[in-house]
């Protein structure tokens, strides 16, 4: 394995068959938008994370407190669990990329992602995924207070609310991250 001179990886979050179609007529411009931050990222050697969110069957991880899991706890009763954390078809994962399965919004949480991280040396990582206020916001969050670089791809996020993408994207995030567009991050 080729070592990662950049101390990098792409993080490839929550673009999974269950939540990338909640996105509607969006959901094919997030696609093409990760997918060229792969491109970019595989052209570099940096390494690519995929993070799912996902839960046993019988959901023992939902808590009655958690109010955003529990409220769909009986939506999540009915789906195929293994076909809700599928990787969306056009981005999913090659023979050596990691995927991690967490449990809660943030990459972090209920994962191995910072064993992962630590493993192989990274201290910066580069955010793309479904949503801006939620895996992306929660993610960043606790990765600036790991002391982790960070980097959000602003075309390589989307959320239901475009107005909270752009507050979070111009006003929020530039306050622990820089935030640029895949172009720009491509030209690194």
């Amino acid at each position: 394995m080729e070592t990662n001179k950049q101390n990098t990886a792409l993080l490839v979050m929550d673009m999974q068959n269950g939540i990338v179609p909640m996105l509607g007529a969006s959901s094919a411009a997030i696609v093409g938008s990760v997918s060229k931050a792969i491109a970019n990222a595989r052209a570099k050697k940096i390494p690519v994370i995929y993070v799912v969110v996902g839960f046993r069957n019988g959901f023992p991880e939902v808590s009655a407190n958690n109010k955003g899991f529990s409220a769909s706890k009986e939506r999540f009763a009915k789906l195929n669990m293994d076909d809700f954390m599928k990787v969306e078809a056009s981005i999913a994962p090659q023979a050596g990329d990691v995927t991690v399965t967490k449990r809660r919004v943030s990459a972090f949480t209920g994962s191995d992602l910072e064993v992962v991280l630590r493993a192989q040396g990274i201290q910066h990582i580069v955010l793309t995924g479904i949503a801006t206020s939620g895996v992306v916001l929660s993610t960043l969050r606790e990765a600036a207070d790991k002391d982790y670089h960070i980097t959000v791809l602003s075309d390589g996020c989307a959320d239901g609310d475009e107005e909270i993408h752009r507050v979070l994207t111009t006003k929020v995030f530039p306050r622990q991250a820089e935030v640029i567009t895949i172009d720009e991050w491509s030209k690194n």
